[in-house]
């Protein structure tokens, strides 16, 4: 049967992550038309030149361009990843101020042309400007998606493999919070191939609960481990960004540790904060709410209320459409 519809996707800044995130999206295919914004209208001109010079290699050539914000009209998915990067030794949450102003500047203006789909934001921090994307928009919190833990979630499922010696895809484990320095590990639920991994340290010698502290600090500190080596971090978050685009494009049912607005799931309520959701055409279904153990709990909500504190001190001033 043929599809009487195209799905349209916007990238908002074609700097390093949303460079590759279109470079992501041309490889997978996933939106029959990709559309570049960005302040340096010549930059997003040349990022479109050269992924449509590469279409004669795709599988599925994506319709490719540099546009205006008019054409978020008809867009399916509205990504941002514009706004200030994170500099050597400067956490996500120091860029608060910077890029609060920027994106309200960019919510109007995808507002304005009439855009009803999903926001799906990739700027740090990314908690923080999902609520102000939120806000600014006056669309409906499920329609508002950060990326949240995902990346971090990928690299810890990842380091765990390497330690277990198996392929990530057989290891389910998550972090959950703040993407930042507050985030913590669901060690209680994490699982490789349906064993969990609380029950292999206790099982086997050479597994130890010190090893899986360290891979969880590895995971925390990664962005500033990759920063300091080549400036910034982008090929990872761009690869977790195709998946939450593909997951609501397709209509998946997909569960992802996204950035998502919590109504009292885990005892909090009105932060977006990274978790366990079910991602599909409309956004967010729902929340998965996992039972966390005691200090895993106490651990959330210490995350969620670092959040909290930011939105008090910056967001309050902050105008809204």
């Amino acid at each position: 049967m043929t599809k009487d519809f195209v799905n349209r996707v916007v990238l908002i800044g074609a700097g390093a992550v949303g460079s590759s995130y279109a470079f992501a999206m041309q490889n997978q295919a996933l939106a029959e038309e990709f559309v570049i914004i960005d302040l340096n209208e010549d930059k997003a001109v040349g990022d479109a030149m050269d992924l449509n010079h590469g279409k004669v290699f795709a599988s599925n050539p994506t319709k490719t361009w540099a546009g205006q914000y008019s054409d978020c009209k008809d867009a399916d998915i509205v990504c941002i990843s514009a706004g200030a990067n994170q500099k050597p030794g400067e956490t996500r949450l120091d860029l608060v101020k910077k890029n609060l102003s920027i994106f309200k500047t960019i919510v109007d203006e995808v507002m304005a042309s009439g855009f009803q789909g999903i926001f799906l934001v990739a700027t740090n921090p990314v908690d923080i400007l999902t609520y102000a994307t939120w806000k600014f928009s006056g669309l409906p919190q499920e329609r508002v998606i950060g990326s949240g833990t995902i990346l971090d979630t990928g690299r810890f499922r990842f380091l765990l493999g390497e330690y277990f010696d198996v392929t990530p895809s057989n290891v389910h484990a998550n972090i959950v919070g703040e993407h930042g320095d507050t985030e913590l590990p669901v060690w209680s639920h994490a699982t490789v191939g349906g064993v969990p991994v609380l029950e292999l340290v206790e099982r086997y010698d050479e597994y130890k609960m010190e090893d899986l502290e360290e891979i969880f600090v590895n995971v925390r500190d990664a962005a500033y481990h990759i920063i300091e080596k080549k400036g910034a971090t982008y090929y990872g978050i761009a690869m977790g960004l195709a998946r939450i685009t593909k997951a609501i494009l397709n209509n998946e049912n997909s569960v992802l540790t996204v950035s998502a607005h919590l109504n009292g799931e885990y005892s909090t309520e009105n932060v977006y904060i990274g978790v366990p959701a079910v991602v599909n055409r409309k956004g967010i279904r729902n929340i998965v709410e996992v039972n966390l153990s005691e200090k895993e709990q106490q651990q959330f909500e210490e995350s969620a209320k670092v959040l909290k504190d930011i939105l008090a001190a910056d967001f309050e001033n902050q105008p809204t459409s």
